[in-house]
Parts: C-alpha cells; sequence; structure tokens
C-alpha cells in the first residue's frame, strides 16, 4: 500500500508545477489513498471467501482453526432433512422437544406439522425445538441422526468437523465444531439442492399450518440486493457465526466467519471489495485447438474468476488443464479430443441454429 502511494506522488510532482496542477495532484493522492485503503478490515476469530464456481479460497485468515460453530449448523440439519424426508409429509410433536431451549419457534406437544414448515422455522428462526424433531423423524432418533450428521461429513471431506447435536447448541462435549473451510465446503454443496436455495433465499414464509408468518433472520438478504441465502448462528462460546452466498454476474461467492462481532456489515462490505476487484481470465476461448499435435475441442470458454492482483496460469498434462491462481493450483479440465462427429454437428449448428 505504501508502495503503491508513494510512486503516485513521485511521478505526480515531476509533471505538474502552477497552482491549478497542485491542486490535481492533492486530488490524485486523495483518490489514490481511498482507493488503496478501502480493503476491508476483519476483527474476528475467522472468516474464508469462497469462489462457489470456480471451487476454490480466494481469500482467508484461520481458515482450519477449529472452534464450536454455533447454529450454522443446522445446514447440515437441513440437508440432511431434505434429502431424507418428503417435505409434506406430517408429524406429531412431542416430548423430543422438552429438551429444546435457546431460540426456538415455540411448537407444542401434540401439534400436527409438516418437515416443510419444521425445515422453516429451522433455518428462518433457528428454531432448536424444529431441529430435534427433523432429527428425530429422519434418523428414528436424535442420537442417530447425529451420526448421519458425520457420516456426512465425511462424505464431503469435512476433516475438521465433528456434530455432537442438530441444533449447534454448545454442550459439555464442545458441542459441534468446524472450521470455516470445511462449511465454506458443506454449504456450496448444499447450494447444489433446489429445494434448500429455496429456503435459505426466503425472506418471509407463510406457515401452512396457517399459525403466522416467519421472518429469516439473516438481515443481509434484505440489505443487499445480491445475497441469495445464508444462516445466521450464536451462542456464548462460539459467539456470532454466519455463512452468506451473494451472486453478482459471473461472480457466485461464500462467505463464512467465525467470532465477528460486525458479521453482518464486514459480509457486504467483502462482497463489494470481491466483485469490484475480480475479473474473468480467459484460459480458452470456444473453438478447436491444436495441443502437441492433437486437435482438442472446447464446448465452452474455459476461464476462471479471479482478484485482479491474481497471477494464473495453467498447464496442459494428460489430456487435462491444470489451473492455478498465485501458483496454488485450483481445478483441472479434461480435454475433448476433437473428431469429425464434433464438426458435423458444428456445421449443422451454423447451418439451422444460427
Amino acid at each position: 500500500m505504501d508502495c503503491i502511494f508513494c510512486i503516485c506522488v513521485k511521478k505526480e510532482l515531476k509533471t505538474y508545477n502552477d497552482t491549478g496542477d497542485a491542486m490535481k495532484l492533492l486530488l490524485s493522492i486523495f483518490f489514490v489513498f481511498q482507493v488503496v485503503c478501502s480493503k476491508v478490515e476483519f476483527y474476528g476469530g475467522s472468516y474464508l471467501v469462497y469462489d462457489s464456481y470456480n471451487d476454490y479460497v480466494v481469500e482467508s485468515s484461520n481458515e482450519n482453526k477449529r472452534q464450536s460453530v454455533a447454529s450454522i449448523s443446522k445446514i447440515m440439519t437441513a440437508i440432511l432433512v431434505i434429502e431424507n424426508s418428503r417435505l409434506d409429509k406430517k408429524i406429531i410433536v412431542d416430548e423430543t422437544i422438552n429438551k429444546a431451549y435457546g431460540s426456538c419457534v415455540y411448537i407444542h406437544i401434540k401439534d400436527k406439522m409438516t418437515i416443510q414448515d419444521l425445515l422453516y422455522g429451522l433455518m428462518l428462526r433457528s428454531g432448536n425445538d424444529c431441529a430435534l424433531m427433523l432429527a428425530k423423524s429422519v434418523g428414528g432418533s436424535v442420537n442417530r441422526f447425529v451420526e448421519m450428521m458425520n457420516e456426512k461429513a465425511q462424505e464431503l471431506n469435512m476433516k475438521d468437523s465433528h456434530f455432537s447435536n442438530p441444533s449447534g447448541l454448545d454442550e459439555e462435549d464442545e458441542g459441534n465444531v468446524s472450521t470455516v473451510k470445511d462449511m465454506a465446503l458443506l454449504y456450496d454443496y448444499c447450494c447444489q439442492n433446489p429445494i434448500f436455495n429455496e429456503i435459505v433465499q426466503t425472506k418471509v414464509y407463510k406457515r401452512q399450518d396457517g399459525m403466522g408468518f416467519w421472518h429469516n433472520k439473516n438481515r443481509l438478504l434484505k440489505d443487499y440486493s445480491y445475497c441469495v441465502g445464508g444462516k445466521t448462528g450464536f451462542t456464548k462460546k462460539a459467539r456470532r457465526t454466519l455463512i452468506t452466498r451473494a451472486i453478482k454476474g459471473d461472480h457466485d461467492l461464500i462467505i463464512v466467519t467465525f467470532n465477528c462481532g460486525n458479521d453482518f456489515e464486514f459480509h457486504k462490505k467483502k462482497y463489494e471489495e470481491c466483485f469490484e476487484t475480480m475479473e474473468k481470465q480467459v484460459f480458452f476461448d470456444k473453438g478447436v485447438y491444436v495441443i502437441g499435435g492433437k486437435p482438442y475441442l472446447f464446448d465452452e470458454s474455459l476461464f476462471i474468476e479471479k482478484k485482479k492482483e491474481d497471477c494464473v496460469s495453467y498447464i496442459i498434462k494428460d489430456e487435462s488443464v491444470y489451473l492455478y491462481v498465485n501458483q496454488h493450483y485450483i481445478r483441472k479440465q479434461k480435454l475433448k479430443r476433437f473428431c469429425f462427429v464434433d464438426l458435423y454437428q458444428m456445421i449443422l449448428k451454423d447451418l439451422f441454429y444460427e
């Protein structure tokens, strides 16, 4: 930051001499200083910005630090319920909810509710009573459901995560622990499910049982137009935890923060910073390329979204393109050998569809 600032001052001092130019100099210095110093600072435990489209970490702090994650644990609860139950299934609330405390939607024993209502109560209002009833309905018991949570975590390669309950409440066994990196992986997986996406982007939900409305606790849905979902969390041990997702143009980002007091403000400003400083780097446009003496077809452009200051590169090996950002491997794409069938299809498309 200091280097950029000093270079600009030195260059302008050699160029301008009169009063008007001096004023231009001061304005230019002020402008550069504002731009250079506008990077969003993070004050908290850990955070991570994840590029969902390109599957890589844009930036982070303490990304592998384990801690209690509070109610963002309910993301795991929700996806397991969605994948293992019908939303229109009705269940009768029983004594299981007597163990619920903290954040609840205050359902009552003998209430007849759909899985859908309970899911919205879980994700919009962070209902711990909903978490317990959903866990029992899907797992047969809360304990079995917790086993399912940890099995899913292993399946998703969440190496630093362990779940002890479906709600995120801190218990004697540390509650649910994870990292910002693992939770980003989980949320990215969940976003591939349209039912999950519909739930987390809902601002206000009308209960199917006619017992009123639930408003989403995720304020970013209201305060930031590009936000398309997320989950809030808080316990005295974990402090504030938050996951959100925002999409703008070709950019699809997920931000996770642990122990960040101004989390909503940080998420919004970090999205704005990333969207402003990220750009598309095209490696290969759509078309046919001869690589190593062999023709290969790119059905679509091969590109990556990166921050403007990032250095990107690629290596072609074993008929695959390996992409790197700042010398860190990001992902690979298998090359497709071009053949006469592809040429025939391209000719037909040009003749009849374009």
